[in-house]
């Protein structure tokens, strides 16, 4: 399928001062556009000026939130090329969640032909600076409009770019998570394990009273027994018990992170032993008591790498490696963004280096 291209002149793509950006408030001139409906399947392919949606007030997405999202970046190197972490990955991740989800599927190569010829046009808007990129939102959503609880039979295919700074405002700087009991994130069977936009918003009250306490996000237990730990709200979670890397299994209920698939893979690499396996709340407190427990970060695209220096649990506050960011980390953080900007040499074959795809 071909693209068509209804571009803004250049005197309208000044690019923003990215001396002060934060996290997804600014947004580039353009996007990219593809419907769908059961006749014609996916259809229309574009790239046109940045502006609003129009929707229909009974649209699927508005009242069963039939909708789900990728997170992926486009770096600037320190070569003067723009990369791609992984984003093969983010393909056939963003179909898994539309089958889960009753949503017709994208074919992969176009999903990246839409990201690569979207970024490119705008090109100028990924920032220079080490720490910051150019963050990337493919989305879509049911538009039908109908009351029935059914699959939508019309959807709309959305990417949208925002040149972006930390997601935390702490900067790699350790923060601090609260463990909540009193709510659950995700339930085996349900859809934990995709990026469907439901599974945010019955987060936002937990978050919100972390928050209120002066936590940056919440470690979310297990729905079954609250016992065991799954994932922070954006992020999944690691810990380093003395001279092994543990990070809680997949059990249906946990999102299976791009970010925390390099990381097992490095590790390997790196020659520090990780494993998969279950983890209480009881087992991270009681290696936080007896020093076992040496240090704690979280993985995703949005942060890359994110320390913990504090955990929240029963009223009680745990501190973990003096509140300090750990050599581990550390390791992790440096050897991940040294890829994605091209100071280290890719033996992975991680990134994908953008040309211009109009030649």
């Amino acid at each position: 399928m071909e693209i068509e291209l209804n571009l803004l002149p250049e005197e309208k793509r000044k690019a923003p001062d990215f001396e002060t950006l934060s996290f997804g408030r600014v947004f580039t001139p353009h996007m990219f556009l593809m419907n769908y409906d059961c006749n014609r399947g996916w259809h229309s392919a574009r790239i046109v000026p940045f502006s609003k949606l129009e929707l229909h007030p009974a649209a699927i997405v508005l009242h069963y939130a039939q909708t789900i999202f990728e997170g992926l970046k486009a770096y600037f190197g320190v070569d003067g090329k723009i990369r791609l972490f992984r984003p093969w990955e983010n393909a056939k991740r963003f179909n898994r969640s539309a089958e889960r989800l009753c949503i017709p599927t994208i074919d992969p190569d176009f999903f990246l032909k839409a990201i690569k010829t979207l970024v490119w046009i705008d090109r100028d808007w990924i920032p220079r600076k080490k720490g910051a990129s150019l963050y990337i939102r493919p989305f879509v959503f049911g538009t039908e409009g109908t009351l029935g609880v059914k699959p939508s039979h019309e959807y709309l295919f959305v990417i949208i770019l925002s040149p972006v700074a930390a997601y935390y405002e702490e900067g790699f700087n350790p923060i601090k998570i609260y463990v909540t009991e009193n709510y659950v994130r995700a339930f085996p069977g349900g859809t934990g394990d995709v990026k469907a936009g439901g599974n945010y918003a019955a987060s936002l009250k937990a978050l919100e009273e972390a928050k209120k306490k002066g936590y940056t996000q919440i470690l979310w237990l297990d729905g079954l027994e609250r016992k065991y730990v799954e994932e922070v709200g954006t992020m999944n979670i690691f810990f380093y018990f003395e001279d092994e890397l543990v990070t809680p299994t997949l059990t249906g209920s946990i999102l299976p992170g791009i970010t925390r698939d390099s990381v097992l893979k490095l590790a390997q690499h790196l020659g520090i032993r990780a494993v998969e396996r279950r983890i209480s709340i009881e087992e991270v407190i009681e290696g936080i008591e007896t020093g076992r427990l040496k240090e704690c970060f979280g993985t995703g695209t949005a942060a890359v790498i994110s320390p913990v220096g504090k955990i929240y649990f029963r009223e009680k506050e745990y501190l973990i490696n003096n509140g300090e960011t750990g050599p581990i980390a550390t390791k992790f953080f440096n050897y991940l963004t040294g890829l994605q900007h091209g100071e280290i040499e890719d033996i992975f074959g991680w990134t994908m280096i953008l040309e211009n795809p109009f030649k």
